[in-house]
């Protein structure tokens, strides 16, 4: 998984599954249907992407209520796992090497961080921040061809990462976290939790990562499209989010060349960068899965990816090439 805070390279992370998920949501009914249905929607951004919720619910002050609710859990859940707010826990993280004690949110994020990293064999690493800003630097610079990471590849290694609930520590000066492919799966979680110990029965949240709650004021359920590499804003297919988390990493969201040949995937084992135009979708019970597992997912060939998932258990996985689509679990 799974366009987030990253500045610098071309276009957007993955805010191409929104797409498809957003109209899906704007078309739920016809005119006179929506009139008569308590459909509330909040539009705005979480951890630098465009973000949407839409509500049933059939009082509108409560509605407000419980997003007003919503919005201050991403917000405080913010200060926590943003990369660029200088004020976040894990910008002082990765400011001094250091944090004591962390957040209890962040020492939870990390170790289900640390699972997958174990179970994708490596694939999935949050350490892999000084490859990303090896990248990004290189090509600022005016870099035409893959940059030299060598001497950055030893600061990569989530073994290295000290976690328990007293501190976070890097292992080795240099060494820096990321959370953008996992932070916004975990974020929708704990939003989705709390609108359901609210009494909400019935939502879509698209917070970077897509779950649904409940069915559509028709009573389907909701629908989130799976886009085509070659044109993004062309869905290949769709799929019933109720009830579960939709995440989608490709290749194509961010680019750091013109040429689109270097990606904002980065293999933390290897340094180099994910297929330009391919794409991951994983289907779980918690977006916090599916993020990571989209993420390390797509730096793997089709039977690898096949393999990791079934030793998973309980992910669903679609494999997008320009003008197709197929299921591998």
């Amino acid at each position: 998984m799974p366009a987030i805070e990253h500045r610098g390279p071309r276009s957007s992370r993955r805010r191409f599954i929104a797409i498809a998920g957003a109209v899906a949501g704007a078309a739920l009914l016809p005119p006179s249907a929506h009139a008569r249905t308590a459909v509330h929607d909040w539009n705005g951004v979480a951890l630098g992407a465009r973000a949407s919720i839409r509500l049933l619910h059939p009082d509108a002050a409560e509605a407000r209520r419980i997003i007003a609710l919503a919005v201050d859990e991403i917000e405080r859940l913010e200060r926590i796992f943003s990369l660029y707010r200088a004020d976040s826990a894990l910008a002082r993280l990765n400011r001094e090497g250091r944090l004591e004690p962390p957040p209890l949110e962040l020492v939870e994020l990390l170790q289900r961080a640390a699972a997958v990293s174990e179970a994708s064999g490596g694939a999935f690493d949050v350490t892999v921040q000084p490859l990303w800003r090896g990248y990004q630097e290189h090509f600022a610079a005016g870099g035409e061809t893959a940059p030299d990471l060598a001497a950055l590849l030893p600061l990569v290694g989530w073994r290295r990462l000290q976690v328990d609930a007293e501190r976070v520590a890097f292992g080795r000066p240099g060494m820096a976290v990321t959370l953008n492919g996992i932070a916004q799966g975990f974020v929708t979680d704990r939003v989705a939790e709390l609108l359901r110990r609210n009494g909400v029965e019935r939502v879509l949240l698209d917070l970077g990562e897509i779950r649904g709650l409940g069915s559509r004021p028709d009573g389907r359920g909701w629908q989130v499209g799976i886009a085509d590499p070659a044109e993004p804003t062309h869905a290949l297919g769709a799929l019933d989010c109720s009830g579960r988390a939709v995440a989608t990493s490709g290749g194509y969201g961010t680019v750091f060349d013109r040429e689109a040949r270097f990606s904002h995937l980065i293999d933390p084992r290897r340094g180099t960068t994910a297929p330009t135009r391919r794409g991951v979708t994983v289907v779980a019970a918690e977006a916090t899965l599916a993020d990571a597992w989209s993420t390390a997912f797509s730096l793997m060939p089709a039977a690898e990816i096949r393999d990791r998932a079934q030793a998973a258990g309980g992910l669903g996985v679609y494999l997008a090439v320009p003008g197709a689509l197929r299921r591998l679990v």
